[in-house]
């Protein structure tokens, strides 16, 4: 089992819809900042200043799906919990659990691929480094 993280959300005003629920997209947003958070806090650089592999360019997503329990709306507190639920060879996949206080509200997972560019410029699934597993476990 990896590394779990929190990042704490505030629900604001402008992230309800019309029906003062939480707009969908939201979560997806809450849970790509969480999963940049996750690697800050196990004590990885940022993507740009990873030396190897050569051309490091990051994690880009590959996959998501996001399964709703609860609605959220203004002024929840929220917090996404995430870890990483499996490392492939070249890709991994992040958990990110929702909660307001002891009730989950959703439950998302996201494929994402470590990557270079290529010599024509195009994105190339490498390797997960074995510092950054090492920093997560």
């Amino acid at each position: 089992m990896t590394k779990t993280t929190v990042l704490t959300v505030q629900v604001q005003f402008g992230d309800c819809d019309p029906a003062g629920i939480v707009f969908f997209p939201n979560f997806a947003r809450w849970m790509d900042a969480a999963s940049h958070h996750y690697f800050r806090e196990c004590g990885v650089p940022s993507w740009s200043q990873i030396d190897e592999p050569a051309g490091f360019v990051g994690a880009p997503l590959v996959e998501t799906r996001i399964h709703f329990f609860k609605p959220a709306t203004y002024p929840d507190v929220l917090q996404v919990h995430t870890d990483v639920e499996i490392w492939r060879a070249k890709v991994f996949i992040q958990r990110h659990r929702v909660v307001r206080g002891a009730t989950l509200v959703c439950e998302g997972h996201e494929t994402r691929a470590f990557c270079t560019r290529d010599a024509k410029g195009h994105l190339k699934a490498v390797p997960v480094p074995e510092m950054i597993r090492a920093l997560c476990n």
